[in-house]
């Protein structure tokens, strides 16, 4: 059966890569075939597959979708854009400064809600500097998943950490009279500015460019998505066993749902109609078939055989086991969902530093979460922001090759990685 699964998922990854505009439908063979492995071999229950769909971010999708359409709808990020680009000098600092705002916004919300708020922005730019939006949505992807490890409340692998490591919020600033994570994130961040200016370069010129004048048609969608953002940051403070695990996808659904009401009684079928074809099904289910295959993967102990790799390295050369965690992390982090990766790893890890009582365990704790969290951004499908940047673009009526991301992704990702991995060595390590 372990071999099945692994079969099914290698031809899954790659017939994503070939084949991009195909996913939801190879994903959902692949859940079909993996779902009825298990059932049939008796590895597990229609109860437990339905289960391993993460309804809290779908809910949370689907919600912020819906949000984000009726901010849209109202003309608000036509104003927005209008408004940044008339004090931008050039299309290049417009960019560079989307793709701060969007790391600033990840460090404290969800990567993909923070990619849905920002990308009509995104375009609406790209579109009035008469540039291609794709790298600019794809800037703004990677940038969101590159600040969620900064805080507790950015990333759920940095909450499973803080749980697991007995973390609280100010722990990710300041840890044993050292600086931690968050400094690591932000000298990556920091680092991958050059990436994209150098991307942009050839964007320099002056803008030659008039407002149109636009009419924002309400406020109220705008204060509806920055309410979002506020309760998802408040609720962020609760701790975990004290709050439903789908508590903010029920908040995002619930903004959804005035904001729905909104555009019903003001703006009739029109509204109704901009609200449902802004959804972006074809993702959504993309990403609920790959919670079925990444369950199956797990079920079948893959993730587990993977974590054991790293104990076979031995106890001698915590560099070089450092090393490993990191980079193996990224590699693996660039196909497989990050999630169940981190919570295998974070108990060998413990279980290594155990035998290590001389290594701080915070040094790999730190390199797993770098590795793991910034290793999505290595391949389209490598993180769930990216997953829905991409959506985004494509329901827009642009195509992305993988070529696209690649150009961002790759060096974006190294840079990043490898200043997290030096930070954390040279204030843990050493």
């Amino acid at each position: 059966m372990k071999i099945f699964v692994l079969i099914v998922f290698i031809l899954t990854y790659a017939g994503i890569i070939a084949f991009p505009t195909k996913k939801p439908y190879i994903a959902g063979v692949a859940a079909v075939l993996s779902a009825g492995g298990l059932l049939i071999f008796g590895e597990t229950s229609l109860s437990a597959i339905f289960t391993a769909i993460d309804f809290n971010v779908v809910l949370m999708l689907l919600g912020i979708m819906i949000t984000v359409s009726a901010f849209s709808f109202s003309e608000m990020p036509d104003f927005i854009a209008d408004r940044l680009i008339s004090k931008m000098p050039n299309a290049l600092v417009a960019v560079v400064f989307l793709s701060l705002l969007s790391g600033i916004i990840s460090a404290f919300i969800d990567n993909v809600a923070t990619v849905l708020m920002l990308a009509p922005i995104g375009i609406s730019v790209a579109l009035k500097t008469k540039i291609s939006p794709i790298p600019v949505i794809i800037s703004i992807a990677v940038s969101s998943n590159l600040q969620g490890a900064a805080t507790l409340v950015g990333d759920t692998t940095s909450i499973m950490l803080g749980s697991f490591a007995n973390m609280s919020f100010f722990d990710f600033f300041f840890l044993d009279g050292k600086f931690s994570i968050f400094w690591a994130v932000e000298l990556g961040a920091v680092l991958s500015i050059p990436v994209i200016i150098f991307i942009f370069r050839h964007h320099r010129e002056k803008l030659e460019f008039t407002p149109a004048n636009v009419k924002i048609k309400s406020i109220v969608p705008t204060f509806l998505l920055v309410g979002n953002i506020l309760v998802l940051i408040a609720v962020s403070f609760i701790p975990a066993e004290k709050k439903i695990s789908i508590l903010n996808g029920l908040i995002c659904a619930g903004f959804a749902l005035v904001a729905i009401i909104f555009t019903a009684v003001n703006y009739k079928k029109d509204g109704i109609k901009n609200s449902a074809k802004d959804i972006d099904f074809s993702t959504v289910f993309f990403l609920i078939f790959l919670f079925i295959i990444i369950a199956a993967v797990e079920r079948v102990g893959l993730i587990k055989d993977i974590s054991e790799l790293f104990k076979k390295l031995g106890s001698e050369n915590v560099f070089l086991l450092y090393t490993v965690i990191v980079f193996g992390s990224v590699v693996f982090s660039a196909f497989i969902d990050n999630i169940p990766y981190v919570a295998t790893m974070l108990p060998v890890i413990k279980a290594l530093t155990l035998s290590l009582p001389s290594v701080s365990p915070y040094l790999l704790y730190f390199g797993l979460l770098c590795g793991a969290t910034l290793g999505g951004n290595l391949t389209p499908v490598g993180a769930s922001a990216n997953v829905v940047g991409i959506g985004i673009l494509n329901k827009a009526g642009y195509k992305v090759k993988n070529s696209d991301f690649f150009k961002i992704g790759i060096p974006f990702t190294l840079v990043a990685v490898l200043g997290g991995y030096l930070f954390c060595w040279f204030v843990w390590g050493i």
